[in-house]
């Protein structure tokens, strides 16, 4: 066992330390621990409203994706339906303008049809005329049988 004068001076230096670490060291040892922890949770509280952010951030970076291809789709269907409707105009005005020319195709032949017929027509009537102007002429060469022609003509003429 110790002596009692060595056990009184280290319990008199023990108790002037710890007087001493309570008085100078304590307080700030404490205060410095007691802000360790605080930066400590605020850097957890940070890192917490970081990720809560960052979520945020990646649901709008997605709805934002979403618009975007609900965008480029309704953007590829009113094309596809622009082209549709120019093709099919265009296919309008190409039909409605062939029609346009077989009209006036079929009202040309109508016309050389008619044309033609008329010509032919004349040119009968003509030959017509010259066959019976032959006939006449051969017929009536003698005189006697042209008295008999027109009374043959009156005849006829008074039965109608």
């Amino acid at each position: 066992m110790p002596d009692f004068g060595l056990f009184f001076w280290m319990l008199i230096s023990f108790s002037i330390l710890l007087f001493l670490l309570k008085r100078f060291a304590w307080g700030p040892i404490l205060s410095a621990l007691s802000d360790r922890e605080r930066s400590i949770e605020e850097a957890l509280k940070s890192a917490a409203n970081a990720k809560e952010e960052m979520l945020n951030l990646q649901s709008g970076n997605e709805k934002i994706l979403k618009n975007a291809i609900l965008e480029r789709e309704k953007i590829v269907k009113e094309a596809r339906e622009l082209k549709e409707s120019i093709i099919n105009e265009a296919r309008h005005e190409a039909s409605v303008e062939a029609n346009k020319v077989m009209e006036h195709a079929k009202a040309a032949i109508e016309r050389e049809r008619t044309a033609a017929i008329s010509e032919i027509k004349n040119l009968i009537a003509e030959f017509s005329v010259e066959i019976a102007e032959k006939i006449l002429k051969e017929k009536l060469a003698d005189d006697s049988r042209q008295k008999e022609l027109i009374q043959n003509y009156i005849d006829q003429i008074n039965l109608n």
